[in-house]
């Protein structure tokens, strides 16, 4: 037994409609089934691609966890520069992109609500890939 990946994060939406704008309008993700209660919709899931997913919630219809731990979410591209041009030319407010000490390409931004999102794009010398130590500068 292993564990194989990470299926998804689910996130907390006080508006609904916003988070889809963003993640698939703005963002190219698909929207993918519902959740309803009682015939309303109160969530969604998305996905990135392959099994790469988010599940969204409206912020009152999931039970408040007192400390919440998820920091940010980061989503994987294969074109950092060409995807931090589209959002910056939907208005939206992409910052620079620079390279991490992870030796992965990277640009940070915030989704309608406020969540961080960072963006990577990796290299052949990543150290996801490579496993080195990576000494923080921040």
């Amino acid at each position: 037994m292993s564990i194989k990946s990470l299926a998804h994060v689910c996130i907390k939406s006080p508006d609904l409609d916003a988070t889809t704008a963003f993640y698939c309008g703005a963002l190219g993700m698909k929207r993918l089934f519902d959740f309803t209660r009682q015939g309303k919709v109160i969530g969604f899931y998305m996905k990135a691609d392959n099994t790469t997913f988010i599940e969204v919630f409206a912020a009152g219809e999931v039970t408040p966890i007192e400390q919440q731990v998820l920091n940010h979410l980061c989503l994987e591209t294969d074109d950092i520069v060409a995807l931090q041009k589209a959002l910056a030319a939907r208005g939206l407010d992409p910052g620079d992109v620079k390279m991490g000490v992870d030796h992965s390409y990277q640009f940070w931004m915030k989704d309608p609500h406020g969540m961080a999102i960072e963006f990577h794009q990796y290299t052949d010398t990543s150290a996801q890939f490579t496993g080195e130590p990576v000494e923080v500068n921040w």
